[in-house]
């Protein structure tokens, strides 16, 4: 073999290995940051109903999630929640009596939903490296508050039950090890103040789609840019060593 070949063929080696490591460097992270959340088809409006759907990502890579809990807010009671069917998972409602009734289409609600558990069937569970989703309908939404916070407990078949019930931090503060799923509201149309929150909110949520989408963007060109120079630097050292044997010169 000659020289020219085993240096190519070294430094394209090289390249592979670099850009192997930056895959498992980027999916390595995202595992790394991935929590139970709560998100809405479209804007959760504040008086309205929504459907909300509970994204729950297996993390370990030697035991499957086999139970969900999600707690309700007592405070902001929500006299209408309906469950989806989900394959291979039982699911149950829990009501509670309310220490202060509320007004629903005007009727007294007495009692509201308070825990919303899935339970999965024998042989069922979310496997590593896995995620599945949990939806459910709930209304009217509280016109007093601009977020719902949701502490949700995952059950491994390990036996582990890991809680995700921190309150969302202060501004600018680092995020919590274990956040809690957020439901953000936006107010009614015609709204004035509500009108300005729902701007804020959109504007935020804008910004922080577009950075997300800048930094994995910038991760991923990272990782490409890696294979490229190795490889752009192997077809360089290949064009001198041919250059030399042809006794052209180098400069």
């Amino acid at each position: 073999m000659s020289t020219n070949q085993f240096g190519v063929r070294t430094l394209a080696k090289g390249g592979a290995v670099l850009a192997t490591a930056a895959f498992l460097a980027l999916t390595t992270a995202g595992l790394a940051s991935a929590h139970v959340t709560a998100s809405t088809p479209k804007d959760a409006v504040q008086g309205g109903y929504t459907k909300v759907t509970f994204r729950v990502p297996n993390e370990r890579p030697d035991a499957g999630t086999v139970k969900v809990e999600v707690t309700l807010p007592a405070e902001y009671p929500l006299a209408s929640v309906g469950t989806k069917p989900t394959p291979g998972w039982k699911v149950e409602a829990v009501k509670e009596k309310l220490a202060t009734p509320v007004k629903s289409h005007g009727r007294e609600v007495t009692e509201a939903v308070r825990t919303v558990t899935w339970t999965a069937d024998p042989g069922t569970r979310i496997e590593p490296n896995q995620f599945n989703e949990f939806d459910l309908s709930v209304g009217p939404l509280p016109d007093n508050t601009d977020k719902l916070v949701l502490p949700t407990r995952q059950t491994y078949d390990s036996g582990e039950v890991v809680e995700w019930n921190a309150p969302p931090p202060a501004e600018g503060a680092e995020e919590p090890e274990r956040p809690a799923p957020v439901l953000n509201l936006v107010a009614k149309a015609g709204d004035a103040h509500g009108a300005a929150t729902a701007t804020a909110t959109a504007d935020d949520d804008h910004g922080a789609a577009a950075a997300g989408t800048t930094d994995e963007t910038a991760r991923w060109l990272g990782g490409i840019g890696l294979v490229v120079g190795a490889l752009g630097l192997g077809f360089g050292a290949g064009a001198v060593l041919r250059s030399r044997r042809a006794g052209k010169p180098t400069a």
